[in-house]
This record gives structure tokens, C-alpha cells and sequence, in this order.
């Protein structure tokens, strides 16, 4: 998409271009059709419109919420209810009825232009839509005061995310799948939480245990629905801490921390958007193997603490949840059937020489990342092998994006890496007890690094880039 701040400044070199003779008039004028110049100061006209309206609509929101506030307690229950549906409704119906008017024939002529430029009524409506949403849930709270209805602030949050999840199905908007993810990913994290307590309701029992299964059948089809990794993201990141949740909840504990350890980047690595039937895209698969890395940087970072190991309790042996254990062995099913369909797709590229190195190498961190606190909980404490061990890993796993990132021309993954391997060599300088003069070297140290690493991957890049 072409911004509107590429535009302005492509007008105002073509003027140029055309006052020193570079372009003739009619060179200058089909660039003028083709980036329509002529929309300029409209956009600019519209978005302060948009800024207007939204301003005084929060304005206006403010004096509403007051003046219901203040005659609250006056009007009758009829009155309140009547009052609640009414605004829910018109405020839908209208975000609905400006979100479907189509754009000017002139504004939907050309695809490129960025469409903040030309769907003014588009976005208002998706605005009042996301009010709707939130209105759904005031209604939902307040009704539940009015008829004396008892509940946790959880189970609310996740009938609001549900209510608002079809909403996001029904009208195909990534908002607000964005908003349902959140609002039951808080409700299922405050019903952790309150893990002890009795859920009020058998579907809300159901929902909270099978989270990870609910959570993928929620969420993933909604994403590729909007095509969007934002509802991908925030939904995988939901499915892993409700497994994890699972895991820790439904085994014992030396099995509970290789697959906790093992089973989340297992998964998220071996995702591939082909397994759905009518999915020809890699549209997701990047962010979830970006997820993967982030796990298993985050794991390795916190184990490679020595006090972690030291300080690691043998927890009493957990009696195994039935309930909880059916997302594991889903989850798992899944996952190995991931993987398997991972080598079959390598034995069928035979002209690749060798393997693919990166499944590879992310198989035999997956690999170390289970064995280890498997060993140090089932056999004989190992915490300073382990220790070292998991600083290694760190070290390498450092060491590969920074290389995937220079043959990549990759700057997030290279800066991921740096960021990693400064990160480790900081902590283990703070960890231990060291000198001042010391830590002011090593800081000195990797300041220059940092440095010098950016500007000689900038030039790298730029060689690549050349070639």
C-alpha cells in the first residue's frame, strides 16, 4: 500500500522534476492519474474530520455515561433494561450501516492508495462496531446487578470475549477478533488464578479445562477468516500458557517439566499453514516459528540462572488430572504429526544437499531443552551441569540468529540475536560477584560490539542488497 506521505512527496519532487525540465507536462500528469495527487488535500481533510468526530464522540460518550450516572438510581428497572438494548442496538446498527457503504467510484479506483485515504465511513463504522463491543459488555455487567445475578469477574470476562467473538465472525473484522482474544485470555487468566474455587457454570467448567482445544478452534480459523497474525498471535500465545497451564496442572512433576519445556516450541515450529485443505499460503507459519524462538530464548535465558537450579523444589507427586491430560495428548497427537509431515517433506527434495539444518538444529534444542530438567528431577541433581549446559544452548541459539540474520539480510533476526547474547553475558555478570572495574569493561565491551556489529551488518546488508 502507497502512503499518503509517499504521495505528498512524490508531488512535490514531480514539481521539481517539471520546473528544472526533467519531465514534460503530460509525464507529470499521468503520475498525477496514477498517484491521484488530486486526493491529497482531501485525505488530509478527512483524517482531521476523523479526529473531529472521534473526539466528540468520546466527548459526547463522557456525557452520556453522566447523565445515566446521575438518574441512575431515579429510572425503574424497565426503564434502565430498555435504555441498555437501545444503545447497544443503535450503536451497532449505525457502525454496521457506515461500515458497509462502499468507497466513491473514484476512491476505489486504484487499489495502491493506502485505505485510511478512502473508507472514512468505513472506519467510523468499525469504530462504533468496537463501541458495540464494549458496550456488550457494560450491558452484560449491569445486567447481572440489576436481576441479582451472581458471578466471578472471569466468568463475565469470558462470555464477554465469547459475545464478542461472534460478532467478529459474523462481521469478519480483525478488531474485533483482537478484542475477543484478549478479553478471554484475561478471563482465563484470572480463572487460573481462582483455580481452587468452584466455576459457577457446567459450560464455563468445560471451557476453562479445555482451554488449549477451545482456544485453537476459536481463534485459528478466525485468523486465516481475517487473515490476520495479529488474531494468529495473540491466539497461539493463548493456546501455549493454557497447555502449559494443562501440563503443570495434569502431571507429575519431572514428566510436567520436559514437555513444558519440550512440547510449546515443538509445537509452534513444526506449524505449517498447508495442513488445512484450502490453504496454498505460508501466511502464518513465520510467526509461529518466531513464537518458537522467543520461547525457547526465554527458557534458556531464565534456566541458565544458577540460583533457579538451587533453589528448584521437589514438589510432591500431583495425582494426574484426566480432564487436563486429553489437551496434552491432543496437543501432542498434533504436534508429532507436524513433524512427521516436516521429514516427509524433506525426503522429497532430494536435490537439497544435506538436511535442513535449521529444523535440525532447532529439533536437538527442543531435544536438550526436555532431557535435562528430566534428569535433574528424576535421577540426581545436576544444577551446575545444568547451569552450564543451558548457558551453552543460549549461546548457540544467539549464535544461529545472528548467522540466519547476515544470510538472511534479516534485521530482526539478527538484532534478536545480539540482543540474546548481550543479554547473557550481562546477567551472568550481575549473577556472580564481580568487580566494578570489571562490569565497567564488560560494558564497555559490549557497547563496542554492538556497535561495530550494526554498522558491519548495515554494510553487509547493503552488499546484498547491491547483488
Amino acid at each position: 500500500m502507497i502512503s499518503d506521505k509517499f504521495r505528498r512527496e512524490l508531488q512535490e519532487q514531480a514539481k521539481l522534476w517539471q520546473a528544472e525540465g526533467l519531465i514534460d507536462t503530460s509525464f507529470y500528469q499521468q503520475l498525477s492519474e496514477r498517484y491521484q495527487f488530486n486526493t491529497l488535500e482531501t485525505a488530509s481533510r478527512n483524517r482531521f474530520l476523523t479526529i473531529l468526530m472521534s473526539l466528540g464522540g468520546i466527548l459526547l460518550g463522557i456525557g452520556v455515561i453522566t447523565f445515566v450516572a446521575a438518574n441512575w438510581q431515579v429510572w425503574s428497572r424497565e426503564v434502565r433494561v430498555a435504555l441498555l438494548l437501545s444503545l447497544f442496538v443503535a450503536v451497532n446498527a449505525a457502525g454496521f450501516y457506515l461500515w458497509r457503504i462502499p468507497p466513491s467510484r473514484s476512491q476505489s479506483s486504484n487499489p495502491n492508495i493506502l485505505p485510511a485515504t478512502k473508507g472514512r465511513n468505513k472506519f467510523l463504522g468499525e469504530g462504533l462496531l468496537l463501541l458495540g463491543a464494549l458496550i456488550l459488555g457494560a450491558n452484560m455487567a449491569l445486567m447481572a446487578q440489576m436481576f441479582h445475578i451472581g458471578g466471578s469477574s472471569y466468568g463475565l470476562l469470558l462470555a464477554w470475549g465469547i459475545g464478542v467473538l461472534g460478532m467478529a465472525y459474523s462481521l469478519r473484522l480483525t478488531s474485533l477478533g483482537v478484542l475477543s482474544a484478549l478479553l478471554i485470555g484475561l478471563g482465563y487468566w484470572l480463572a487460573v488464578l481462582d483455580w481452587s474455587s468452584k466455576v459457577e457454570f457446567s459450560w464455563l467448567e468445560v471451557l476453562v479445562r479445555q482451554m488449549p482445544i477451545a482456544a485453537s478452534i476459536m481463534f485459528v480459523p478466525l485468523a486465516y477468516w481475517c487473515r490476520s497474525r495479529a488474531i494468529f498471535a495473540i491466539g497461539a500465545i493463548a493456546i501455549i500458557f493454557s497447555l502449559q497451564v494443562s501440563i503443570v496442572q495434569g502431571l507429575n512433576p519431572s514428566w510436567a517439566a520436559a514437555i513444558f519445556c519440550a512440547l510449546p516450541p515443538a509445537l509452534l515450529w513444526g506449524y505449517d499453514d498447508a495442513i488445512w485443505p484450502k490453504v496454498r499460503s505460508k501466511l502464518f507459519q513465520p510467526t509461529a516459528r518466531s513464537l518458537a524462538l522467543l520461547f525457547l530464548a526465554g527458557v534458556f535465558y531464565v534456566l541458565s540462572f544458577h540460583w533457579f537450579w538451587q533453589d528448584l523444589p521437589n514438589p510432591e507427586q500431583i495425582q494426574p488430572d484426566g480432564v487436563l491430560l486429553a489437551n496434552v495428548a491432543v496437543v501432542g497427537a498434533l504436534t508429532v504429526f507436524e513433524w512427521l509431515r516436516l521429514g516427509r517433506l524433506e525426503r522429497r527434495r532430494p536435490k537439497q544437499k544435506g538436511v535442513d539444518l535449521t529444523t535440525g538444529a532447532i529439533g536437538i534444542f527442543i531435544l536438550a531443552n526436555a532431557l535435562i530438567p528430566f534428569f535433574h528431577l528424576s535421577f540426581t541433581p545436576i544444577p551446575q551441569l545444568a547451569t552450564f549446559l543451558f548457558n551453552v544452548l543460549s549461546f548457540l541459539l544467539a549464535a544461529g540468529l545472528i548467522r540466519e540474520g547476515l544470510a538472511l539480510g534479516n534485521r530482526q533476526v539478527f538484532w534478536g540475536g545480539m540482543v540474546l547474547i548481550t543479554l547473557q553475558i550481562i546477567s551472568r555478570l550481575f549473577e556472580y560477584n564481580t568487580e566494578l572495574l570489571l562490569k565497567s569493561f564488560v560494558f564497555v565491551l559490549c557497547g563496542i560490539g554492538v556497535i561495530a556489529a550494526g554498522l558491519w551488518f548495515e554494510r553487509h546488508f547493503a552488499t546484498i542488497k547491491d547483488e
